[in-house]
């Protein structure tokens, strides 16, 4: 397995000479058995590369890497935007923000005329939203599309400033040199929505205090109402609305009692810093890398496996992956790799 995820991180540093100011999961690529990997080339102040473990039959993850533009206006802002979309119950969900997410945030930079937390949080509710439009509309003949949802993290580089976003249990890390040593440290930059965290189930008991059974221990695994071990996501209506906890809906995803207020919710946990010199590469990854490799053991991997830049340049490589292959289990892993440099 550390074998596998070795190789599939190594895919991202092979050198590349095209200029591409977006890629998304589509983008034609090379195959090497369960690899998928493309080199695509320059973003706007580095290069960025993506690959692919896929071990479901059906995709339910995207990733996106925008570059250039993040509003519509010509005077800007301008930056790189890097999207991971965990898919989970099937691949609507990603789909839609992997098409929506980045037009919203652009719609609203540009009516700010920046960048801003707000904008990114105004962005997710008005991905969150459409996609609940959606399932009103396919309700009647798509019942499950309710149950169907997404982890999604975000990253946006404008003006030398990191805005990292997340909803769900995916984790951003950054490399950073100390230079009394030589060594570089992990240091995690994202807060992560999984119930076998306490922090996360104390804040679900403190939110619904009439609810003994708001986090069940099932198979040895803490899930929200027995059923999803995230507490937040795009999607996911089910728990959120009482209408679409109902028939058809599979009994499986049915709550005994009915749906008071929303159990699952769609607000990112958004962290916001400079980047600094010291700073040498950011890797945006779902729970499925975590599961193989600690904070720090992921760090030495890409730290291992540089590529080499001009003199004087600095170099941060954002790693964002979908998910591991797991043993026992069916899933995806993506990895979009991009260094911005600065002079």
């Amino acid at each position: 397995m550390l074998e596998l995820l070795m190789n599939f991180l190594r895919a991202c540093w092979w050198p590349s000479s095209e200029r591409y100011v977006h890629a998304g999961t589509d983008a034609a690529g090379r195959q090497d058995g369960l690899l998928w990997y493309k080199d695509l080339g320059q973003h706007i102040t580095g290069e960025f590369s993506m690959a692919v473990v896929q071990a479901n039959n059906l995709l339910e993850d995207q990733s996106q890497i925008e570059s250039g533009p993040l509003s519509t206006l010509e005077s800007g802002p301008y930056g790189t935007f890097v999207g991971i979309y965990d898919g989970h119950g099937g691949p609507e969900t990603s789909r839609y923000i992997n098409d929506h997410l980045f037009q919203h945030l652009k719609r609203f930079a540009s009516e700010n005329q920046s960048i801003s937390t707000d904008v990114i949080k105004k962005a997710y509710q008005a991905t969150e939203e459409g996609f609940h439009s959606l399932v009103t509309k396919q309700w009647p003949s798509k019942p499950q599309i309710a149950a169907v949802g997404s982890c999604c993290l975000v990253g946006v580089i404008c003006g030398g400033t990191l805005y990292v976003a997340n909803l769900g249990d995916s984790r951003a890390v950054l490399g950073r040199l100390v230079k009394a040593t030589g060594e570089v440290l992990a240091v995690q930059l994202s807060a992560e929505h999984n119930a076998c965290f306490e922090s996360v189930r104390q804040e679900l008991q403190s939110l619904h205090p009439d609810d003994s059974q708001i986090v069940v221990l099932k198979h040895n695994v803490w899930r929200v109402k027995g059923l999803i071990q995230v507490s937040r996501s795009i999607g996911d209506v089910y728990l959120k609305k009482a209408e679409f906890n109902r028939e058809p809906l599979l009994a499986k995803f049915r709550l005994r009692e009915p749906l008071k207020r929303p159990i699952l919710s769609a607000e990112p946990a958004i962290s916001v810093q400079a980047l600094q010199p010291h700073d040498q590469f950011l890797i945006f990854a779902s729970d499925g890398l975590w599961e193989h490799l600690s904070n720090q053991e992921a760090v030495n991997i890409v730290q291992n496996h540089p590529r080499s830049f001009p003199h004087g340049t600095f170099s941060g490589k954002c790693s964002a992956t979908c998910e591991s292959c797991t043993s026992g289990s069916s899933k995806e892993e993506r990895n979009a790799v991009l260094r911005s440099q600065k002079d």
